[in-house]
């Protein structure tokens, strides 16, 4: 989708019809996007929000969604504030972004708002109002970028440039209803918000406050037919009665290296799914889907363009050219995007064995065993293809001689940790480490492995590493 052909995401929504039978759902509350023809989820005039810095901080998915809809086009700038940001960077980020106004559905941000020159209220209980939506700008889109410590870094995007990789084609074959374990207010959710809405579709969204186990029985009670998620997401939702009742056409992994235990895993929950891994990230947009069952993706990728879209590698990292990649970091500092060929430099690392590139880890997360780099992501694969084993966490423990060796957190399927502890955890463990020879060199093969019951994982759904 070229930069300059969408105008607003509400013309953009509305222009695909059917807006009595599309909704967002939300934990507690329903919007039908008829609702907005003649109303508004704003307790102000949307005309005095025009050409505004307009900073959306809402504890609820729902109304973020709704002010994205109804500000589009209408304000000069919408930051997305993420639910976890903390409340010590807020002034930086009011003042760096030039805020202007908050958009809230609380008072958490009341003591904020009140050195501005306005606060204004949303929320799903749609009032009936008159509401002319007609674009004035471009609006800029900032997002705060994931996996970042201290202060938040931020970029800039545009509907355009978001909605690059959606292609609504025609009328939907039938009733398409999205749902997601991500957050809407971070770029890996707020595809799946556009998607839905670009596409015809209607939205179940997850909330803070309610177990995997509780979202996805809602996501099936409200007939969810495409779902998403990292595959850290997809591995604890798979460990939850819940998983068999959900029966999903689509099933989707970005954010996380998609290796092929968890490809597998989801293939056989769900077998009349078409299961697809992407990879994407805040500042290189959406650079490609695979959807033929194997993790990596074909060599054929590289050094081609497609859908504007191009990858090349260097220095074993992948890069991205394309019209959906951000268009430049907010704040005064140096740190450039893109280089001088306009590529950005992703810092996942790829290793190309026959005809296929994997994805073998992040470049600034080695780990130094006595001089030779390790991945610990590509450890976790191997560990991650045992039939007994859900998820895994490779981690450096330091060691006099070596500096540091590797040791690995893992987490059982349920039955299979009953099992360990009436003696067979020995021999499980040998299995798993037998798999780590048999593939990986031998200073990669984890010295210590220890079964616990859950990982920690980040806001962004990602496996939390420590530095």
């Amino acid at each position: 989708m070229p930069r300059d052909e969408v105008m607003s995401l509400w013309q953009a929504t509305a222009a695909r019809g059917g807006l009595a039978a599309r909704c967002i759902r939300g934990y507690n509350s329903t919007v039908t996007l008829s609702d907005l023809v003649a109303g508004s989820s704003l307790n102000a005039p949307l005309d005095t929000m025009r050409g505004s810095s307009v900073l959306v901080a809402t504890e609820d998915q729902i109304t973020a969604a709704l002010a994205l809809i109804e500000l589009d086009g209408i304000a000069r700038r919408i930051i997305l504030c993420p639910p976890d940001l903390a409340s010590e960077h807020l002034p930086y980020v009011m003042a760096t972004a030039e805020v202007d106004a908050v958009v809230s559905d609380s008072s958490a941000h009341a003591a904020a708002a009140s050195q501005l020159r306005r606060q204004v209220s949303c929320s799903p209980r749609i009032s009936p109002a008159e509401v002319r939506r007609e674009p004035g700008c471009q609006s800029e889109w900032i997002l705060f970028t994931s996996g970042t410590t201290g202060v938040p870094k931020m970029v800039v995007h545009t509907l355009s440039s978001l909605a690059g990789a959606i292609q609504p084609g025609g009328p939907l074959a039938s009733p398409v209803v999205w749902s997601t374990f991500y957050d809407i207010r971070r770029y890996g959710g707020l595809q799946i918000l556009l998607r839905a809405l670009l596409g015809g579709g209607s939205l179940v969204l997850s909330d803070q406050h309610e177990t995997m186990g509780d979202f996805l029985a809602r996501a099936a009670r409200h007939g969810a037919t495409h779902l998403t998620g990292t595959p850290s997401h997809w591995r604890r939702a798979l460990m939850t009665a819940s998983a068999r009742g959900v029966s999903p056409r689509y099933a989707r992994l970005s954010g996380e290296i998609a290796d092929q235990g968890i490809l597998d895993n989801l293939r056989s929950f769900y077998p009349g799914a078409t299961v697809a891994h992407a990879f994407a990230s805040t500042e290189a947009g959406v650079g490609f889907e695979v959807d033929d069952g194997l993790a990596g993706f074909p060599a054929g990728f590289v050094g081609r363009t497609c859908a504007g879209v191009e990858l090349k590698v260097d220095d074993g990292s992948l890069r991205i050219r394309s019209s959906r990649a951000a268009l430049r970091y907010v704040g005064d500092g140096n740190e450039v995007l893109v280089d001088e060929d306009g590529y950005v430099d992703t810092g996942d690392m790829l290793e190309l064995r026959g005809s296929r590139y994997y994805f073998v880890g992040r470049r600034g997360g080695i780990i130094n065993v006595g001089g030779l780099k390790v991945h610990p992501e590509e450890i976790e694969g191997v560990i991650n293809g045992h039939p007994r084993v859900r998820m895994s966490l490779v981690k450096a423990r330091k060691n006099p001689i070596t500096g540091a060796i590797v040791v690995a957190d893992v987490v059982v399927i349920p039955g299979a940790d009953d099992a360990a502890s009436d003696g067979e955890a020995d021999d499980l463990k040998k299995e798993i480490l037998d798999a780590c020879r048999s593939a990986l060199a031998p200073h990669k093969v984890p010295a210590l492995l220890k079964f616990v019951p859950s990982l920690e994982v980040t806001p962004s759904g990602k496996i939390l590493r420590h530095a």
